[in-house]
């Protein structure tokens, strides 16, 4: 996406990483995993955790990329040592959101509609909350 501002990739890999995850296949995994958590606790949280590192490195590369832009360089929260915490909080704020809606009571086919409108306000809070360098923001 040359040209695109990091706002637009963003909510770009945002539309891609929630629309191949709110599939069938995974919707009934995390339903399956959230029922059957009590009597495998173990199993659920290995599970959270492998997939939760494994998005946080690849999030963290893209946002890495996206930092190179002399606009977002400066961003206290697009620091090199602050990456890895900034791509969790990305995923907390922007994909976990729409990935556990379809375990609770909502039908999840509807969500799929609403990728776009999700991704274009949480990325746009997600980007005002990277420009805050926690004092007093």
């Amino acid at each position: 996406m040359p040209g695109a501002s990091i706002e637009e990739r963003l909510e770009a890999v945002a539309a891609v990483i929630l629309t191949r995850a709110l599939v069938p296949e995974t919707v009934g995994l995390a339903r399956v995993a959230v029922a059957e958590a009590r009597r495998f606790p173990h199993v659920a949280t290995r599970v959270s955790r492998m997939a939760r590192e494994r998005n946080t490195e690849t999030i963290s590369r893209l946002l890495t990329e996206f930092a190179e832009s002399d606009r977002t360089r400066s961003l206290p929260a697009l620091a090199p040592d602050r990456m890895p915490d900034t791509a969790r909080r990305f995923l907390d704020l922007v994909v976990l959101p729409m990935l556990y809606a379809p375990c609770s009571a909502r039908i999840w086919p509807p969500l799929r509609a609403e990728i776009g409108p999700h991704a274009a306000r949480t990325v746009a809070f997600f980007l005002a909350a990277c420009s805050c360098g926690g004092e007093g923001c």
